[in-house]
């Protein structure tokens, strides 16, 4: 059963349907929340990603937001376009790859201790398959955190995003999470400031 499916059919439709790796191919540099979300996200991760972890940042652009504390033994961006990730000062390799073509990741299993995706999630098309290659390359007890704002590309933002409230949202990443199994619990943390960006952020840790 593709448990995608439990979404209407158009749930994953886009205004745009043309190749993502078009799309991006002109490096942005955009920050894509204030300061302040920022400055939450990064503590966020220093309370959940492990100490000298090896970590995944998925979708990858040319920032991380990282703490300097959190130290990574290893850091691999998968993202879409090669100058911003080249200009990531966080990122140690990285790799193009269009996730909505093909959600097959080229790392082994257990191979990273966290892996993060940072105000991109609202572009999968087929989350479910990349939360389970996610899973599958995470450590047990490794973590993968989500985060996103109230920003994006309307070209290539899924309907059902564009559709649904910041509270509903979280609701539709805690499904994909519960859809692609293997998840041992799911964490949730909002932050909303009034006059600032807000942050959602839900994170799962994999079963052992």
């Amino acid at each position: 059963m593709d448990r995608q499916n439990i979404f209407p059919p158009q749930f994953f439709k886009r205004y745009d349907e043309e190749d993502d790796i078009l799309f991006y191919k002109s490096p942005r540099r955009l920050i894509h929340v204030d300061n302040i979300a920022i400055k939450k996200l990064s503590e966020i991760f220093l309370s959940i990603l492990p100490i000298k972890g090896v970590y995944l940042d998925l979708m990858s652009g040319w920032r991380s937001h990282l703490p300097q504390e959190l130290k990574p033994s290893r850091v691999i961006g998968l993202g879409l376009n090669l100058s911003e990730m080249a200009e990531n000062p966080q990122l140690d390799e990285y790799i193009i790859q269009d996730l909505n073509q093909n959600q097959s990741l080229v790392f082994r299993e257990n191979e990273f201790d966290a892996v993060i995706c940072t105000v991109s999630i609202q572009y999968l098309t087929k989350p479910v398959e990349v939360f389970k290659e996610v899973n599958r390359v995470l450590k047990p007890d490794g973590v993968f955190v989500v985060a996103f704002s109230d920003r994006f590309f309307s070209a290539k933002v899924i309907a059902g995003w564009m559709a649904t409230s910041s509270q509903q949202r979280i609701q539709v990443v805690g499904r994909y999470f519960k859809n692609s199994n293997n998840w041992a619990w799911i964490k949730r943390n909002t932050f909303t400031p009034e006059h600032y960006d807000p942050l959602y952020v839900v994170w799962a840790s994999k079963a052992k």
